[in-house]
Order: C-alpha cells, then structure tokens, then sequence
C-alpha cells in the first residue's frame, strides 16, 4: 500500500527553483523587516571575518618582520574589536532567524489544519493518520529549514566568501584565480550527488509515515493487540519500518558526508598548489610575505561557507522533498469551496427525500439509482446486508460526497443550493461508534451547540440519561472523557452523544443502530433518551437488529444501492420478501445463539 502510495505522491511537477521561489514569496514579505535587521548582522560577521583575514599582513609584516612593539598592542587591540563584534553579530543573526524559523513553522501549521479541514472525505479516504502527522510535523519543519537554508546561503555565506574573495584579490589576483580551480569538478560531483539524495527522502517519508501509522494502531487497538498476542507481529512491522527509515537516513548522511572528503581533496590541491607558488614568489622574486599569509588566511577562512554553499544543493533538495507535500496538500481542492454565500437552509416539517441517486466512491457503484422518502416527523429505517448502501445515504445527506446523478431534496429544497454549514445545523446524528473529544464531559455536550449555557446542558444530559453518572465523577460537568471517550464506557458514551444532539435541538436526526454494541441495562437506558431525543423530529435509522424497528413509521430495504421494498413492519413481513427473510434468518441466529 505505501509504495503505490508513494509513487503517487512524489510527482516532481515543480523543479527545486520553482519551490524555493513560491516559499520565499509566501513567507519572506512578512518578516523581511526582521530578515533585514539579519541580514545586517550577517554583512557585520563577514566584514569581521574578511578583516580577520586582511590584518594577517600587518600581523606578520610590522609584528614578526619590522618588530614593531607598538603595533603588537595595537593589532592585538583590533583582533579583540573584531572578533566580539563578529560574535555579537552572529548572536543576533542567529536569534532572530530561530524565531522567524518558528514563527514559519507556527503559520504554516495553521494553513495546514484549516486545509484540511476543508478537504473532502476522499482524502481522509485515502490519507492514513501517519502521512498526515508526518506532513504536520516533518513537512512544515522542512519549509523552515529550506528558508534557513536559503538565507544563511545568500547572507552569512555568499557574503562571507565575497569578503573574503576581496581580500584575496586584493593582496593577489593570479592566486585567486589558481584557488577558483576546485569549483568545476565540485559542482558536478555535488549535481550527482543530488539525484540520488531526492530518491531517497522521498522513500524515507513514506516509511516514518509507516511507523507513526503503527504507533496509531497500536495505541488505538492494544486491547485487541494484546487479547490475540499480536505483539509480535506489530513489533516485526515496527522493527521493519525502522529499519527502513535507519536504512534511508543512513544513505542520505552518507551521500550528504561525500562532499567533505570531495571538497577537503580538491582544497587541499588548490592550497597546495598555492603554496609551492606563493613560497617561490616570496623566496625567489622576493613578494610581500605578509600579503601572502593575508592571502592564505583569506582562504583557509572562506573554506568553510564555500564547503557549505557546495553541501547546500544537496541539503535543500532533501528538505524539498517535505516543502513540495506541504504544497500538495495546501494546493488541493477544498472538499466544498467556500458557499457561506449561498442561501440559509430553512427547515419546517423535516421531510428528506432522495431522487434517483447514483454515487461511487472509486469504480464500484454504492447507491444505483436509488429513490426513497423520509416523512416529516416520522421514523424510517434502512435495512439491508452489508454494503448495501445504508452508510452512504447518510453519508449523502450530510454531504460528505456529492452524488453523480440525481438530487436530495429536505422540504423539497435541494440541499446543494444551500450552505454546507447551514444544511448540517438541521442535522444532529449518533452512531454506534461514538466518537468524543479528549476534553471535558461539558465541551463535548456543548459541541451540539456552541456557546450553549451549563443550565442548557445538563438539560440535555438528564434528558440523555447522562446527568447522574456525570455528578458521579470526580469533576462533574468538567471532568475529562480520555482520548475518544476511553475514559467511559460504550452506554455513557452514547448517552453524551445523545446529550449533544439534544442540545444542537436540529429537526432531522440520523441514528446508525446506536443500541448495537450494548449490554441489556445500558441499552435500555440509551433506548429511553433514543425516545426523547426522536420525538417529533424526521429521524433515519440504519437498523442493524431488526427488532429494534420493528415500530418504525417506515421501512426501506436496500440491496446493492436500489430500495427494493417498502412499507412498515407488518406489510413487509406478509410480502414473504428479503425482509421476512432478513428476519427470520436473524431470529434463528439469535434463538441459536
């Protein structure tokens, strides 16, 4: 699944170039006031540096050869200025390029959770809780490093060899030019080098998506992990994804570490080779000594932001890897554009009605043409073997996907005309695998209806049969449910998801058989508030048992995405159809069991 997943992911349709660009478009303007200020720290450090390098005449020329004891104080002097104010410098750039850095990361997080919350249900579809965390984490921080990167490249660096450069120049141009022979072969080593560090980062992210992913299943499923003694085979998962991960990371330092010993040989025959000419210059055609060693120093001094400068490549493109993800989800089609423009869904009686719908989720077919009416104010259920289409109808009601063929009318209004948010304030629903917020029992009450008063929520919470065994806890209303409600049991949790939807009051309910999973007491219990909680509103149930709509206004049987039969409990029984047969074969199962 990760390899498909992976090839599909890495499409390079925008070069190195490109990506740098847009990320500095979006990201420099705001802090360019503070980049500024860097910049000018940085254009400090590299005049201290190149003057480091250009005092070395003075140092061997009035200190070892004139003997001047007057200038040794004075140099010494100077060495000291220079020095501290290149510290100062590099403190400050430094300072003020981390917190940019983290402010980078913080916005960038921010676009990516509105994003997603943006995007349609096909990508959480498709989208595993790994690469998503992994593109929160990993991608934003690699935006911030290719924005490091970049800058250190074009101010501490550039401008620390242009200074240093200068004073090459200055004290001797035929050397400078001997010096300048390691760039050819070191960009086309560099060049190769880069290929092969892209292939590999793009590897790298889909198996630290694995690991977050088993990390997730894990944490989620360790009753069932520990109940069947699967520890082990998700430790083998595990130990391979880290494996791969170590395997990658370790090609990649590998890769990134060849431009030292390539960089070190070629300086050491461009110093070399300087050296046997610039010791013949002074001893036989007797040069300035002290230009000479100005000469060396300037570029032992700028060996290493030119070492940096030919690693940058090869770094940028492995964090580039994250900036083009970071881009792929940012650039996605929002699952339901902005429509706050569009008209308010009004709702009186409550009536849904589903017009010849046809939808799939990928190529096979979910619903075919699919006709059926929920009645104003009425119970109906949806029956039907697994896959036939129940999940979906809700699924289309709330529009999570957008049919292919045909409409969905509430009050005879099409749903489409109207607000996305709108149409879900009409809607309240509860399934039968509850999921709660790990917040407070209060906050996940008031999700029904934000703002809503404490006096409006234990209002909702007696009606759900909550407020009881919520006064029973250590911190009433304000106590914490743990991560998906784990903290409470299966009928606490459905009887809080019944609170919230008593609260939100909407007209139209949809239940996915909230009873199924529950003891015979908590099911009565959730059964009572159910009562409540439906009465005089138009409520769907997606009914698993069906003796649990047996008193249902209406009954729609469903098999491969068609409603095949239709009436209450009676009719369809006496039609000796699917129903009768659904029923029968479910009430030989129960007596057996």
């Amino acid at each position: 699944m990760f390899k498909a997943l992976g090839s599909k992911l890495f499409a390079d349709a925008d070069g190195a170039p490109a990506l740098i660009r847009r990320l500095m478009r979006e990201n420099f303007r705001d802090y360019r006031g503070r980049y500024a200020l860097a910049f000018l720290f940085m254009a400090v450090a590299a005049a201290a540096g190149a003057g480091s390098a250009a005092i070395m005449k003075n140092v061997i020329n009035e200190v070892f050869i004139n003997r001047d004891a007057q200038m040794v104080y004075i140099i010494s002097a100077v060495v000291i200025g220079i020095f501290t104010v290149r510290g100062a410098a590099t403190y400050g750039q430094q300072v003020i390029l981390s917190r940019i850095g983290n402010s980078i990361i913080a916005k960038l997080q921010r676009q990516m959770y509105d994003k997603v919350n943006r995007l349609g249900m096909r990508f959480f579809d498709h989208t595993s809780f790994g690469e998503m965390a992994n593109r929160f984490s990993h991608n934003t921080n690699a935006a911030r490093q290719v924005m490091d990167m970049v800058i250190l490249a074009a101010g501490r660096d550039v401008m620390s060899v242009i200074g240093l450069v200068a004073v090459m120049i200055y004290q001797n141009p035929l050397l400078s030019l001997i010096s300048l022979t390691i760039m050819p072969p070191a960009v086309w080593a560099v060049a190769h080098l880069v290929r092969r560090v892209r292939k590999i980062a793009k590897s790298q992210f889909v198996s630290q998506s694995k690991i977050l992913s088993l990390v997730k299943e894990t944490a989620i499923g360790i009753r069932v992990v520990k109940s069947f003694n699967y520890e082990g085979e998700m430790q083998r998962s595990m130990d391979h994804a880290v494996a791969d991960v170590e395997r990658q990371a370790n090609k990649i330092a590998i890769l990134t570490a060849r431009t030292s010993p390539l960089m070190e040989t070629l300086g050491g025959f461009a110093i070399a080779m300087i050296i046997l000419y610039g010791g013949y210059s002074v001893i036989h055609l007797g040069q300035d000594p002290g230009a000479f060693f100005s000469f060396i120093t300037a570029l032992l001094l700028a060996y290493d932001p030119m070492k940096r400068l030919a690693r940058l490549q090869v770094n940028l493109n492995t964090q580039l890897v994250g900036v083009r993800l970071l881009y792929e989800i940012l650039d996605m089609e929002d699952g339901h554009p902005n429509d706050d423009a569009k008209p308010v869904l009004k709702v009186q009686g409550g009536e849904v009605r589903l017009e010849n719908i046809t939808f799939k989720y990928d190529e096979a077919p979910a619903l075919n043409g699919m006709t059926l009416t929920a009645k104003a104010g009425e119970v109906t259920a949806l029956v039907g073997s697994s896959g036939a289409g129940k999940s979906t109808v809700f699924a289309l009601i709330e529009r999570f996907y957008e049919p292919q063929d045909g409409r969905i009318l509430i009050d005879d209004q099409d749903i489409r005309q109207y607000s996305v948010s709108s149409l879900r304030q009409q809607i309240a629903i509860v399934t039968q695998d509850t999921f709660l917020f790990d917040r407070s029992v209060r906050e996940n009450i008031e999700i029904g209806r934000p703002g809503a008063s404490l006096k409006d929520i234990e209002e909702a919470a007696r009606n759900a049969n909550a407020h009881e065994f919520i006064m029973a806890m250590e911190r009433g209303y304000d106590s914490p449910v743990g991560e998906g409600g784990l903290l409470l049991s299966g009928g606490q949790r459905q009887r809080i998801a019944i609170a919230r939807a008593m609260l939100s009051n909407a007209p139209i309910l949809l239940l996915d058989e909230a009873t199924s999973a529950l003891d015979a007491e908590s099911e009565n219990k959730v059964q009572i508030a159910l009562s409540r909680l439906m009465k005089g509103r138009t409520t769907l149930v997606i009914a698993h048992r069906l003796a649990t709509v047996r008193d249902a206004d209406t009954i729609h049987v469903l098999e491969a995405g068609k409603v095949i039969e239709t009436g209450n409990h009676d009719q369809l029984y006496k039609m000796d159809g699917i129903y009768r047969r659904l029923c029968e074969l479910q009430f030989r199962s129960e007596t057996q069991n």
